[in-house]
């Protein structure tokens, strides 16, 4: 079958499939002609990807873990190697770190919103990590700086940039 008929059939685009193919998560046939041809069993892998990247997981991570999965009618359900349990079970303690990260950052922001001044909290400082008061009780009493990874050695992954508002928008939005 064409790209636009595994498209159809799987729910998703052209577009899509050709990203898949590029991270190495697809590999069509080609015709002498230089279309792309797909097998019944893509509609199956496709489907599989679709369910990894709605877990949370990247394609880097699928390309290891798709060759561990059976095609359907092949196998029992259930996993192939021992590495796709280790495998899914690191994404999912990795998401777990990640889920508790944007809890501390809403704490912090909830602390932020319910102070008399939220524009002089920012300034000051006076909150850290998750609506803590530097020395004393905090809002979430995490102990973790949002953005790190949670492991020890107090490594810290980099930040992205703070967006910038103009002043008029942030007096309005702090105030």
């Amino acid at each position: 079958m064409r790209i636009g008929e595994l498209a159809r059939r799987a729910g998703v685009t052209p577009r899509a499939l050709r990203y898949y193919e590029e991270q190495g998560l697809l590999a069509p046939e080609r015709r002498p002609s230089g279309y792309r041809e797909y097998g019944e069993r893509d509609v199956d892998t496709v489907r599989g990807i679709r369910t990894l990247l709605a877990a949370g997981l990247n394609s880097a991570v699928i390309a290891e873990i798709l060759p561990g999965l059976p095609l359907p009618g092949q196998r029992p359900p259930g996993p192939t190697c021992p590495e796709l349990l280790t495998g899914l079970a690191r994404e999912r303690a990795r998401i777990t770190r990640r889920m508790d990260e944007l809890a501390e950052a809403r704490a912090l922001l909830d602390a932020i919103m319910a102070a008399d001044a939220p524009s002089e909290v920012i300034r000051s400082g006076r909150l850290g990590a998750a609506g803590r008061e530097p020395g004393g009780a905090g809002v979430s009493g995490g102990g973790r700086e949002p953005g790190g990874d949670g492991a020890s050695g107090g490594e810290r992954r980099p930040r992205p940039p703070a967006r910038k508002l103009d002043g008029a928008r942030s007096r309005a939005v702090l105030e």
